[in-house]
Formats: C-alpha cells, structure tokens, sequence
C-alpha cells in the first residue's frame, strides 16, 4: 500500500517528493510549469523505478519544522535539494515533510510506521518541540534507524544514528573571541540580543560569557589571561530578553534603547541571529533615532556580530549594501550556523545505510565570517 501511494507520489512530484502538512506548508504542486517541463522525465523514470522495485536502496523520509522564519524555511529547502539529489541517483527514494506543530509531526511519524512497509530505511527528523520525543521513541520501537537534526532531544539521543548541530555554544564563543580581538576589555559595555527563551539562546549566551572567563575556546585558543572577565565584569553585560527571533522586534527593541542618549556609547552589540543584527542596521539606517544620538553612538566605531548566514546579512558585510553605514562601524561579522547542515544529517543516513562509519555526535563547527573571508561561504534568503 505504501509502495503504491509512494509511486503515486513521485509520478506527481516536482522538483523532489515533498509532501506538506499543515497550513502553512508549500505543496510540489506549486511548483512552476517551467520548472518542473525540466524534471518530468526524470521524475517519470523514478515512479517507473521504485513501482518495479529497482530502487534497491529503499526510502528516506525527511522530517523537517514549519518555514516560520527564514532560517527554518531555508532548512526545508536545502532539504528538498539533497532530496532530488537522491532521487536522481537513483539508489535510494527520499520526500521531504514539513509540518506545522509538533502533533501533526507525531501523527506522520506514527501514520508512516503504522504501514509497516518494508521499503522505509531510515528517518532523519528536525523535531518540532520536544513533546516529539514520543514520535522518535516509536521509530526506535519499530527498528528505524533515525537521524535527529538541530533540536537534540536527550531522552533519545543515545539511539540515533547520529545527532547533526550547529555549535550554540561555540556562536557564543566566536562573538566574544571577535570582540575580545578587537580590542574588547574587562567590564566593557555589552548589550545582548535574545534570540529567545529556549536553550539555543542559553546556550549562546553561556558560549559568550564561558569565552570571555577562559572556560571556553574558539577556534582552538582560549583568551588571553590579561583579558579575562571575572563575575563582575559579567555584570556590564546587559540582555534584552526574548526578540523572538524578530529582524521588526529587534529594531522596535535598539530605537528604544537608543531612545536614552545614554546608551549611545554602547560599543559591543552581540546579536543571536543575523534577522536580529539586520534590524539593527535597519534602524541604524532609518529615522526612529535622533540623528545626534546615532552619530554618538557611530562615533564609537561599534562592532555588531549575528549568526546563521542570511543572504541580507553577508551582503553587508560585503559592502554590497549599507555601504555609507556600515563604514562608520568599527566592524560587521556574522558566525556560520547555516541551514544547510541538513544535507549533512540527510549524508549520514544515507552513509549510515551504505554501512560507513558515521559520527554519533556530528556538531558543525562555527566560523566567523568578515569582509575578509565572506566570499568563501553561501547565505540563504
């Protein structure tokens, strides 16, 4: 029955076998008639393939969160390329599902198990929230190998295949290393942009500050002992709580604390995410600040930092826009948390099932991007 309705499934897929569920979720067959002109043969190759039972490997199905934000969406996407990637290889069948709540995540979990299709190899889930622990158990009970992706849920984390991240941690650490090489001293002013409640920003939080008291490194060196902060000098760090990952909350959040002619000699701003960094720019470079207030506070020469790698953040960094503003500034940086590790997570099952070596803790290593290197990595939209 599953090989029939997967068989239906490619004869109608687009670009690569995405099913959506839930409201907000984009379906193949929104895809342009131009584009898919250029993949129906193939596609059409594919049914006939896995309805004659040649595609040897199996299926993968890949699990992905709601495209809510940019960074998410851009998940889905980088998802749906190494799914057509697959797919063309012709060894294995791979569909990509998004889902808008983590209920609706279960229900597919548990629809696809109920099934008890044979040719489903392997699963490789971003989980929505951690109520979906109890989806991932049910994979494990059924003899699934699966791959968690972004949100590691512990309670399950020892029976994955591997558990594929970026490093919080080390976005924290790459931020204050920045700073700390740019002339950042002990109990200078630092102002936090949250990205959220959840431990991703604790996380990023705790990556800073580890940096900065020498319990932490970046790129393998610690801080120098002269610049070390103490617990006091932790305290000129100043958070803004929850921006929801917001670029509008953000800007709303620095036209008000540049509302006080006091907080322009603000110096070190750490943004959690680069939405949050370009609402920043965004107010820096609109009209919701005093003019002198904003000249006091680019006088400074201030630093800003973001993470993730948006396509509107790298282009600053450039100097392909912002130019005028962003020479004022002492310096713009970005650390890499790129949605694109999915396409990691996707490799190590796939490796996994071609019987390789794969690692079990798979954290991706930060980098920082700067005028200086910003050509050599690839931005999302």
């Amino acid at each position: 029955m599953y090989k029939k309705a997967l068989s239906l499934l490619l004869a109608g897929a687009m670009a690569s076998t995405l099913l959506a569920c839930g409201s907000g979720a984009k379906t193949n067959s929104e895809t342009t008639k131009a584009e898919a002109a250029g993949t129906e043969k193939e596609e059409a190759e594919g049914t006939e393939k896995a309805a004659e039972g040649e595609v040897e490997g199996g299926h993968i199905v890949i699990l992905t969160a709601p495209e809510d934000h940019g960074w998410t969406g851009a998940v889905a996407t980088f998802a749906k390329e190494k799914a057509e990637e697959i797919n063309k290889e012709g060894k294995y069948t791979a569909e990509v599902i998004t889902c808008d709540d983590a209920s609706y995540q279960i229900h597919q979990i548990e629809d696809m198990i109920s099934k008890g299709d044979k040719s489903l190899k392997g699963i490789v889930i971003q989980p929505i929230d951690d109520t979906v622990q109890s989806g991932i158990q049910q994979i494990i009970d059924a003899g699934i190998p699966y791959v968690a992706f972004d949100r590691i849920i512990d309670g399950v984390s020892d029976k994955a295949v591997s558990n594929v991240k970026g490093d919080n941690e080390g976005i924290g650490a790459g931020s204050a290393a920045y700073f700390v090489e740019n002339g950042l001293k002990p109990g200078d002013k630092v102002y936090v942009y949250e990205g959220d409640t959840s431990s991703v920003t604790s996380l990023r939080n705790k990556g800073f500050t580890d940096y900065l008291t020498g319990e932490a490194e970046y790129d393998g060196k610690k801080i120098a002992d002269d610049k070390k902060w103490t617990e006091d000098d932790l305290k000129k760090v100043t958070y803004s709580g929850a921006m929801n990952w917001s670029r509008s909350d953000t800007k709303t959040a620095f036209e008000s604390l540049l509302g006080e002619k006091s907080n322009a000699d603000y110096k070190w701003i750490y943004a959690e995410d680069d939405e949050l960094a370009m609402g920043i720019i965004e107010a820096l470079n609109g009209g919701g600040i005093d003019e002198s207030v904003k000249e006091q506070f680019l006088s400074n020469k201030p630093f800003i930092t973001g993470c993730g790698g948006l396509e509107d953040m790298y282009s600053a960094i450039r100097g392909d826009s912002y130019q005028d503003l962003v020479s004022k500034m002492g310096g713009l940086m970005s650390v890499t948390y790129s949605p694109s590790m999915i396409q990691t997570a996707i490799q190590d099952m796939v490796d996994h099932l071609e019987g390789k070596e794969v690692t079990k803790d798979h954290v991706i290593e930060c980098v920082n991007v700067t005028k200086e290197n910003v050509k050599d990595f690839k931005s999302f939209n």
